[in-house]
This record gives C-alpha cells, sequence and structure tokens, in this order.
C-alpha cells in the first residue's frame, strides 16, 4: 500500500503536566522530588503529556490506539520507537499549558533481515506560552511479527569507556513507565502477550525510558548542564530480566556519545548529546 498520502498530516494537542505526573515519574526513578510548579521540567519527561487517550473499543491488539487516524494504517503487526532526535531551545515549565502540532514528515518502505518494514517520521514542535521550547522527531519503525525471536547482529560497547552506571530492570519499573506515560503497548507489561504473540523473550524495555536515562547520565557527567540537541538510536531490544548499564563513551568537541548496555556487553541504545 502506497502510504505517501498521510506524508504532510497534521493534529495539534493541548495538554499540560501536572506535579502529580512529575512526582510520579520522579518516584520510578528514585529520584528527590523538590520541585513545584513553574520549575523546569526534566529533559524528556514531556513524553508523559500528548499521549492519545483512545477508549477501549479503539484500542489494536497490540494495546496501541487502532491505525488509520494521524498515522497510516500499516498492515505489518509490530511497531516500535526506533529512534529519534530532540532539540531544546526553552525549558519546559511544570503545570503551565503547552500546545504540540505533530506532522508526518516521512515514509519510507524498505526491506531488510526481518522482512518488509515501514519507517514513518513524525516531526514534533512545542510551544509553551508563546514561546518555541522543543522540537522533535520520532522515527517508527513497523514490520511483521516473525516466528521465532531473532536478535540483531550484536555490537559490543567500545572498550574503555568514560564511565558507566548500573541501572536496575524489572517488571514492576516498565509497568510504571507505562502508567506514567499512559502507553498502553502490551510487550511492556504482559508477559504472555510479549512472550507467545510477539515472541520476544521477556517484556521489552521502552526505547523511550532508555532514552530519558542516557541523557539525564550525560546532564550530571556534565555538571547539570543542559544539551542543545539529543539524539537516540534503539540497535538492539533490552529485557527486564536482565540490568543494564548506562555507559558515557568517547566525548569529543561538545559531543558525549553514549549507550545503554546489557550483561553481554552488546549495545542497546546508542545516543549522542550535543552542549
Amino acid at each position: 500500500m502506497d502510504y505517501q498520502d498521510w506524508i504532510g498530516r497534521s493534529e495539534t494537542t493541548d495538554d499540560c503536566i501536572t506535579l502529580r505526573q512529575v512526582a510520579q515519574m520522579a518516584a520510578l526513578l528514585d529520584r528527590p522530588f523538590a520541585l513545584a510548579n513553574g520549575d523546569a521540567l526534566p529533559l524528556l519527561w514531556h513524553w508523559m503529556a500528548f499521549q492519545p487517550i483512545a477508549p477501549m473499543s479503539e484500542l489494536g491488539p497490540d494495546g496501541h490506539p487502532a491505525r488509520g487516524g494521524f498515522l497510516p494504517p500499516v498492515a505489518l503487526e509490530r511497531r516500535m520507537w526506533a529512534g529519534g532526535r530532540v532539540s531544546f531551545h526553552q525549558p519546559l515549565r511544570i503545570g503551565t499549558a503547552m500546545t504540540r502540532r505533530s506532522e508526518i514528515v516521512k515514509i519510507t518502505a524498505k526491506t531488510g533481515a526481518a522482512g518488509p518494514m515501514v519507517f514513518v517520521t513524525i516531526r514534533h514542535d512545542i510551544v509553551q506560552a508563546g514561546i518555541a521550547c522543543l522540537t522533535e522527531e520520532q522515527d517508527l519503525v513497523f514490520v511483521a511479527i516473525s516466528e521465532h525471536f531473532t536478535p540483531p547482529a550484536p555490537l559490543p560497547v567500545p572498550p574503555d569507556p568514560e564511565w558507566r552506571e548500573d541501572q536496575p530492570m524489572d517488571a514492576i519499573r516498565l509497568f510504571r513507565f507505562s502508567a506514567v506515560t499512559f502507553n498502553g503497548h502490551r510487550i511492556h507489561y504482559d508477559l504472555q502477550y510479549a512472550q507467545n504473540i510477539e515472541h520476544y523473550p521477556g517484556l521489552v524495555v521502552h526505547g523511550p525510558y532508555q532514552a530519558l536515562l542516557l541523557v539525564a547520565a550525560a546532564q550530571r557527567h556534565r555538571g547539570g548542564i543542559t544539551p542543545a540537541r539529543f539524539s537516540y538510536r534503539g540497535v538492539r531490544p533490552a529485557f527486564h530480566f536482565e540490568p543494564l548499564q548506562i555507559v558515557g563513551l568517547a566525548a569529543e568537541a561538545g559531543l558525549q556519545r553514549l549507550c545503554t548496555a546489557n550483561p553481554d556487553n552488546l549495545q542497546c541504545m546508542q545516543a549522542e548529546v550535543a552542549w
């Protein structure tokens, strides 16, 4: 099916992140909660907002809203958030109304090792109090569900990274992240579905969860400075039964490369921060 008619489709959504949502995310991350209305929202926590609120009757079998509204009705069953790029212009403020304009800017069909794939890139622009605060592109990929889970080619963590941080992972953390971001995708909390329908070995760690951990670690190691840009790309699934490491790779000319890594020292999500 030709999905090019969906390119240029747009929608505008209003939302506001409350102190309760911020407290829930802070609890998930074991982060002290000392924020108030008007304070800057930590980076990427805007993913708690703008989630589609679809009635149960309008959900697909995977727990996502059924396709064919804003997103094209791609027939391939598995949907994944493959990566993205974020530019930070001004801080978003807790408790202040914000508006997001979303537009489908690119749709590409390819064939890879997993068979046919459709990539959809969505651009989001978030404005608060008339000020452009954030520009983001998200890359979604749709593929068929295979009979068996075949992991991607391994990408070992390069030797001698600058730093490593241990990050526990389990089913409770995944459930709570799904809850605070209103993400109904069943691969993150429904083990029977993840194993029996999509044939994963376990619950899949959210790509946005890993991205949020990566950018927060990069900030900590830079003294809390807010970056100008952040990009990330999933290269291997991570699962609930294995702890992660947040790894700081080489820093050069205002850039910091990072990744998450599983216990086999294989990269799961790659990222780059530009200061």
